[in-house]
């Protein structure tokens, strides 16, 4: 039993690492290469720095229903801030990111 609890400990640890090694890096492309990311896939998690990420989205319907936009810069290879899309939050919550 507890043999097993650790096996799935590790298959979850490196399930983990591998899913944050695949996250692409704004910091990694070109201000264009990451805004085309975004409107290719509609919606696409980035990391803007080693411990920060957020959810881009193209457009409104990539929120939920109850949600609204936020336009978003994030620092590129080339540019310090580039518009890349929007973040979707929830206006009753204020500060346009949930956490704000």
């Amino acid at each position: 039993m507890i043999k097993a609890m650790v096996v799935t400990g590790a298959l979850v640890m490196v399930a983990s690492a591998a899913a944050a090694q695949s996250m692409p890096r704004s910091t990694d492309m070109t201000c264009a290469q990451v805004a085309r990311l975004v409107e290719q896939k509609g919606a696409v998690v980035i990391a803007t720095s080693p411990t920060l990420y957020d959810r881009y989205v193209r457009d409104l319907s990539f929120c939920e229903y109850d949600m609204q936009l936020k336009p978003e810069w994030v620092p590129t290879r080339d540019k310090a801030q580039c518009f890349i899309g929007y973040t979707c939050f929830e206006p009753s919550r204020g500060g346009g990111r949930s956490g704000d």
